[in-house]
């Protein structure tokens, strides 16, 4: 199975070529066969053009570097049909959703549209006039919903990570039914510009990935705030770093523990449990009732109602276009009342309140992923209940503001796959990740439905340092230039060179003395040269004293896809100001006759 981390390793070493990985890709779909995977898959040739014209350009730094990528089709692809896996509503976008976008500038190339549960509506993975995708792991299996197609297409390898969207769960029942990792970012993280809402108020768009690392790499580059989307939340991503040594784990206790009269999933549990506490994990039980209830709420109460907004049109004019099981779901959310959606929010309201002290005192909950694994054909013949059997460990998470991964961590006798969840109060998803890496490292399992174990992890940099910040400089600054004894008198260390994503432009400031200011752009963005270094907190405020307007310290996206703090200047305050962008720093800028 082939990860991003070994793909990028292989194109940038030379020993395979964009082009081999692509063919590769569209070999495997041929000998996979399966129809349903896919709503709309590009042609091969047109993405080999894309992959040559990636090669010639030769910026092999860049994060995802002729990786290939599947987007969830109620996600937007400019050219491409987005359905939401509903004929009567498709339509084709002129432009891609910004986290598409991203991931084209950081050198993915989209190999197509993936099929879901219409208007990612359901967990099970068969609510689709496209077909039900087959589970890769286990055929007899649903595939998961409500974006099934992108997790199947991770766990058969067909390539190494994809884009889902996760409302109730949909980003995390398929990952444990596939045998892959499910990473829910925090709500606003990743922004949804472009993404055919299902519930706009909770939707967030999620990863699937063979690996931990590989999840998080891709959510360094779709992370980061947008203007456009007015519930995207500014706030920094830690890189990914080692667990903590003592985590604290808010568990279910034995008497709120629900499997359905699934013994593998519950034995699947105990074992988890037993593994984290190998680790050094403290485990704490918590009353899993407030969450239960919370959970109970998201299609008992108004929140249907976001669903019918969606679907009205179709509803009201062509109720037949819709799928049945989809229709029979969000047809009640078009008579909720305003008087219902304030009752839901108060109550909702109560619940966040009375779960803040659990936790605040745990690190994360560790939950089943779901409670139990269901047949194509027991799904078929019971689509309700056994739906929403799928999502009592995970309805309440977007309602609570809580971020997670879930990971794999059985495999039954009988070929059954299972998992576990991780979760956490929004902003702490490296943390999240940082657990599910050290428990799936501690396990056996292979990669999604390979049959190899799974690789060594490679080596993550060290925890920094508490008490000190990370800087990136992009001006006199930086090391043997004017302002670089200042900085080291602050306390500074250098750490390393460093490249930005390439969503930046540098212009010159106005004023006697040459000084660069970095802005983020949407569009004609390159990559600029800076360093990092490592200042005590206090040095930071001391500098910051120093730096006039418009420079300011923001977070700057790096070629590998981390966040690190840095100067930014307004973009406002740039109009008209020379552009230096294409000497690709400021050292190369102050060696040119340009800047006498």
């Amino acid at each position: 199975m082939q990860t991003v981390a070994s793909l990028l390793e292989t194109h940038r070493s030379g020993s395979r070529t964009v082009v081999e990985t692509v063919r590769g890709v569209y070999a495997r779909l041929a000998l996979h066969d399966d129809p349903a995977m896919f709503i709309t898959l590009r042609a091969a040739a047109d993405v080999i053009a894309e992959a040559e014209a990636l090669e010639a350009r030769g910026d092999k730094g860049l994060p995802l570097y002729g990786i290939p990528v599947a987007v969830k089709d109620n996600i937007d692809v400019a050219g491409l049909p987005t359905t939401a896996a509903c004929p009567a509503f498709a339509y084709v976008p002129d432009r891609d959703a910004t986290v598409v976008t991203r991931l084209k500038a950081a050198g993915a190339l989209i190999i197509g549209k993936t099929n879901l549960d219409q208007f990612a509506t359901g967990l099970v993975g068969v609510r689709s006039p496209y077909g039900i995708p087959r589970n890769a792991f286990n055929p007899k299996l649903v595939p998961g919903g409500s974006s099934s197609g992108s997790a199947v297409a991770v766990a058969a390898g067909i390539l190494p990570v994809s884009l889902g969207t996760d409302t109730a769960g949909s980003g995390r029942v398929p990952a444990m039914l596939n045998n892959i990792v499910g990473l829910k970012p925090s709500l606003g993280l990743v922004p949804n510009t472009g993404l055919v809402p299902a519930c706009r108020t909770l939707d967030c768009i999620s990863v699937f990935a063979l690996t931990v690392d590989d999840a998080m790499t891709v959510l360094g580059v779709i992370a980061g705030f947008d203007p456009e989307d007015a519930y995207s939340r500014d706030m920094p991503l830690a890189p990914l770093g080692a667990a903590p040594p003592a985590p604290v784990l808010g568990i279910l206790p034995a008497h709120q523990r629900e499997f359905f009269g699934d013994a593998d999933a519950a034995k699947t549990y105990t074992d988890a449990l037993e593994r984290f506490a190998s680790l050094g994990a403290v485990l704490k039980e918590i009353d899993f009732a407030p969450f239960a209830e919370c959970a109970r709420l998201l299609y008992e109460g108004p929140w249907v109602a976001e669903r019918w907004i969606v679907a009205e049109k179709l509803l009201t004019t062509d109720p037949e276009a819709v799928h049945p099981v989809t229709r029979a779901i969000t047809e009640p959310g078009g008579t909720a009342s305003a008087a219902d959606a304030f009752r839901a929010t108060y109550r909702l309201k109560e619940l966040r309140a009375k779960v803040a002290p659990t936790l605040a005192g745990i690190d994360a909950l560790l939950l089943p992923t779901a409670p139990s694994a269901y047949s194509v054909e027991e799904v078929l013949a019971d689509p309700v209940r056994l739906n929403s059997r799928n999502g009592t460990y995970t309805n309440f998470v977007n309602l609570m503001d809580l971020c997670g991964i879930a990971v794999p961590a059985a495999i039954s006798s009988s070929g059954v796959p299972y998992g576990v969840t991780l979760l956490a109060p929004a902003g702490r998803d490296a943390q999240m990740a940082a657990l599910g890496r050290a428990f799936v490292a501690a396990g056996d399992l292979p990669l999604g439905a390979g049959h190899n174990p799974a690789p060594a992890l490679p080596p993550l940099p060290p925890n920094p340092d508490p008490d000190r910040l990370d800087v990136c400089v992009f001006g006199a600054h930086l090391s043997g230039m004017a302002l670089n004894p200042d900085l080291c008198a602050l306390g500074g260390r250098f750490v390393r060179t460093a490249r930005t994503a390439p969503t930046y432009r540098m212009k010159l400031l106005p004023g006697g003395v040459p000084r660069p200011g970095v802005v983020r752009v949407t569009t004609d963005g390159a990559a600029v040269e800076g360093e990092i270094w490592s200042l005590p907190f206090e040095g930071v405020g001391r500098l910051m004293a120093t730096i006039p307007a418009p420079l300011g310290l923001g977070q700057v996206e790096l070629a590998d896809g981390s966040r690190v703090t840095g100067f930014l200047a307004e973009a406002g305050a740039l109009a008209g100001a020379q552009d230096i962008t294409s000497f690709g720093g400021f050292r190369a800028f102050m060696a040119t006759p340009a800047s006498a």
